[in-house]
Protein backbone atom coordinates (compact mmCIF):
# COMPACT_ATOMS: atom_id res chain seq x y z
CA UNK A 1 0.00 0.00 0.00
CA UNK A 2 2.89 2.17 0.61
CA UNK A 3 4.18 2.14 -3.20
CA UNK A 4 0.36 2.94 -3.83
CA UNK A 5 0.68 5.88 -2.29
CA UNK A 6 3.76 6.45 -3.62
CA UNK A 7 2.55 6.79 -7.04
CA UNK A 8 -0.05 8.87 -5.75
CA UNK A 9 2.39 11.15 -5.12
CA UNK A 10 3.74 11.24 -8.38
CA UNK A 11 0.37 11.73 -9.87
CA UNK A 12 -0.16 14.82 -7.67
CA UNK A 13 2.95 16.27 -9.33
CA UNK A 14 1.90 15.31 -12.72
CA UNK A 15 -1.05 17.85 -11.65
CA UNK A 16 -3.07 14.50 -11.74
CA UNK A 17 -6.11 12.88 -8.81
CA UNK A 18 -3.34 11.75 -6.44
CA UNK A 19 -4.50 7.34 -7.02
CA UNK A 20 -1.75 4.89 -6.96
CA UNK A 21 -2.50 1.45 -7.63
CA UNK A 22 -0.38 -2.27 -7.67
CA UNK A 23 -0.97 -5.72 -8.46
CA UNK A 24 0.21 -7.96 -6.37
CA UNK A 25 0.22 -11.68 -7.95
CA UNK A 26 2.03 -14.73 -5.96
CA UNK A 27 4.09 -12.18 -3.79
CA UNK A 28 5.71 -10.38 -7.16
CA UNK A 29 4.37 -6.47 -8.14
CA UNK A 30 3.06 -7.13 -11.62
CA UNK A 31 1.00 -3.76 -12.27
CA UNK A 32 1.40 -0.14 -11.22
CA UNK A 33 -0.49 2.46 -12.12
CA UNK A 34 -1.26 6.11 -10.79
CA UNK A 35 -4.14 8.10 -12.39
CA UNK A 36 -3.02 9.61 -15.70
CA UNK A 37 -5.84 11.09 -17.75
CA UNK A 38 -5.16 14.25 -17.96
CA UNK A 39 -1.73 13.76 -19.54
CA UNK A 40 -2.90 10.06 -21.58
CA UNK A 41 -6.11 12.36 -22.28
CA UNK A 42 -7.93 8.82 -21.59
CA UNK A 43 -10.92 8.50 -19.64
CA UNK A 44 -9.60 4.85 -19.02
CA UNK A 45 -6.56 6.68 -17.31
CA UNK A 46 -7.40 5.35 -13.60
CA UNK A 47 -4.77 3.79 -11.46
CA UNK A 48 -6.37 0.90 -11.53
CA UNK A 49 -6.81 0.42 -15.15
CA UNK A 50 -2.99 1.57 -15.81
CA UNK A 51 -1.64 -1.39 -13.09
CA UNK A 52 -4.53 -3.98 -14.30
CA UNK A 53 -3.45 -3.52 -18.05
CA UNK A 54 1.00 -3.98 -16.55
CA UNK A 55 -0.37 -6.76 -14.97
CA UNK A 56 -2.26 -8.39 -17.35
CA UNK A 57 0.52 -7.87 -20.06
CA UNK A 58 3.08 -9.11 -17.14
CA UNK A 59 1.23 -12.59 -16.73
CA UNK A 60 0.39 -12.87 -20.69
CA UNK A 61 -3.64 -13.26 -19.94
CA UNK A 62 -6.34 -10.86 -19.33
CA UNK A 63 -7.64 -13.00 -16.42
CA UNK A 64 -5.21 -12.31 -13.12
CA UNK A 65 -6.19 -14.64 -10.23
CA UNK A 66 -4.68 -15.21 -7.13
CA UNK A 67 -3.73 -11.69 -6.95
CA UNK A 68 -4.31 -8.65 -4.74
CA UNK A 69 -5.05 -5.10 -6.22
CA UNK A 70 -3.89 -2.61 -3.61
CA UNK A 71 -5.30 1.39 -4.32
CA UNK A 72 -5.44 4.13 -2.28
CA UNK A 73 -8.85 5.34 -3.29
CA UNK A 74 -12.20 3.05 -3.32
CA UNK A 75 -12.28 1.99 -7.28
CA UNK A 76 -14.97 3.52 -8.92
CA UNK A 77 -17.73 1.43 -11.14
CA UNK A 78 -15.53 1.45 -14.17
CA UNK A 79 -12.43 0.25 -12.48
CA UNK A 80 -14.79 -2.34 -10.26
CA UNK A 81 -16.10 -4.14 -13.31
CA UNK A 82 -12.12 -4.22 -14.93
CA UNK A 83 -11.49 -5.97 -11.58
CA UNK A 84 -14.10 -8.46 -11.89
CA UNK A 85 -13.31 -9.23 -15.54
CA UNK A 86 -9.66 -9.84 -14.47
CA UNK A 87 -10.83 -12.22 -11.77
CA UNK A 88 -8.72 -10.22 -9.00
CA UNK A 89 -8.92 -12.20 -5.93
CA UNK A 90 -8.47 -9.28 -3.38
CA UNK A 91 -9.22 -5.55 -3.33
CA UNK A 92 -7.30 -3.21 -1.01
CA UNK A 93 -8.21 0.18 -0.66
CA UNK A 94 -7.56 3.06 1.43
CA UNK A 95 -10.03 5.61 1.58
CA UNK A 96 -13.75 5.45 0.64
CA UNK A 97 -14.88 8.02 -2.43
CA UNK A 98 -18.67 9.00 -1.46
CA UNK A 99 -19.04 10.77 -4.78
CA UNK A 100 -18.30 7.60 -6.97
CA UNK A 101 -16.98 4.48 -5.04
CA UNK A 102 -18.69 1.78 -6.33
CA UNK A 103 -17.20 -0.85 -3.74
CA UNK A 104 -19.07 0.03 -0.78
CA UNK A 105 -19.62 3.47 -0.68
CA UNK A 106 -22.01 3.74 -3.89
CA UNK A 107 -22.62 -0.02 -4.80
CA UNK A 108 -20.85 -3.13 -3.60
CA UNK A 109 -19.95 -4.21 -7.17
CA UNK A 110 -17.34 -6.48 -6.22
CA UNK A 111 -19.34 -8.87 -4.04
CA UNK A 112 -22.86 -8.75 -6.20
CA UNK A 113 -23.92 -12.42 -5.68
CA UNK A 114 -25.41 -11.95 -9.14
CA UNK A 115 -22.30 -11.30 -10.52
CA UNK A 116 -20.29 -14.50 -11.92
CA UNK A 117 -16.93 -13.31 -9.80
CA UNK A 118 -16.59 -12.08 -6.13
CA UNK A 119 -13.81 -10.68 -5.12
CA UNK A 120 -12.19 -10.48 -1.20
CA UNK A 121 -12.52 -6.42 -0.12
CA UNK A 122 -10.68 -5.15 2.83
CA UNK A 123 -10.61 -1.53 3.44
CA UNK A 124 -9.09 1.42 5.47
CA UNK A 125 -5.47 0.26 4.85
CA UNK A 126 -3.21 3.16 5.51
CA UNK A 127 -6.50 4.88 5.29
CA UNK A 128 -5.60 8.76 6.57
CA UNK A 129 -2.84 9.21 4.72
CA UNK A 130 -4.61 8.34 1.39
CA UNK A 131 -7.30 10.88 2.68
CA UNK A 132 -4.56 13.25 3.06
CA UNK A 133 -3.20 13.34 -0.15
CA UNK A 134 -6.36 13.74 -1.92
CA UNK A 135 -7.53 16.44 0.25
CA UNK A 136 -4.33 18.25 0.16
CA UNK A 137 -4.76 18.20 -3.54
CA UNK A 138 -8.13 19.80 -3.88
CA UNK A 139 -7.27 22.27 -1.14
CA UNK A 140 -4.36 23.58 -3.51
CA UNK A 141 -6.73 23.89 -6.82
CA UNK A 142 -9.07 25.39 -5.05
CA UNK A 143 -7.24 28.05 -3.30
CA UNK A 144 -4.73 28.56 -5.94
CA UNK A 145 -1.68 28.31 -4.11
CA UNK A 146 -0.02 26.09 -7.03
CA UNK A 147 -1.56 27.76 -10.59
CA UNK A 148 0.95 24.59 -12.95
CA UNK A 149 -2.19 23.56 -14.57
CA UNK A 150 -1.79 26.40 -17.28
CA UNK A 151 1.29 24.93 -17.82
CA UNK A 152 0.01 21.22 -18.20
CA UNK A 153 -2.64 22.26 -20.71
CA UNK A 154 -0.33 24.55 -22.86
Amino acid sequence: MRIALELAAEAAQANEVPVGAIVVSEGQIVGRGRNDRQQSHDPSGHAEIVALRQAATAVGAWRIPKSTLYVTLEPCLMCAGAILQARIERVVFGCRDPKSGAVRSLYAALEDPRANHRVQVIEGVLEEESREILQAFFTRLRTGVDKTDKDVDS
